[in-house]
């Protein structure tokens, strides 16, 4: 089954295909987004990262968590779904 990863404190030169890559040596990698603010249309420092198999996901997890990538400390756990708050736009 699918883990999806949050990584956070990336530089904001980080490309997908970069992230992308981090991640496959670990295991394959399903999808690799970096989330981008809709006003300046730049990236935000985190994005999220799928991994196709559970135990590649936590390897990839316990080792890259505090490591550096791109001149910063990465900052990598499981991501955890929160329930996006409904707001009523009348």
């Amino acid at each position: 089954m699918a883990k999806k990863i949050y990584v956070g404190n990336m530089s904001y030169n980080t490309s997908e295909e970069e992230l992308r890559d981090l991640f496959a040596q670990f295991g394959t990698v399903l999808s690799a987004n970096i989330i981008i603010d809709r006003e300046t249309r730049r990236p935000k420092g985190f994005g999220f990262v799928e991994m196709e198999d559970d135990s590649a996901a936590v390897a990839a997890i316990s080792q890259l968590d505090g490591q550096e990538f791109g001149g910063r400390n990465l900052r990598v756990n499981e991501a955890i779904a929160k329930p996006r708050p409904n707001y009523n736009r009348y």
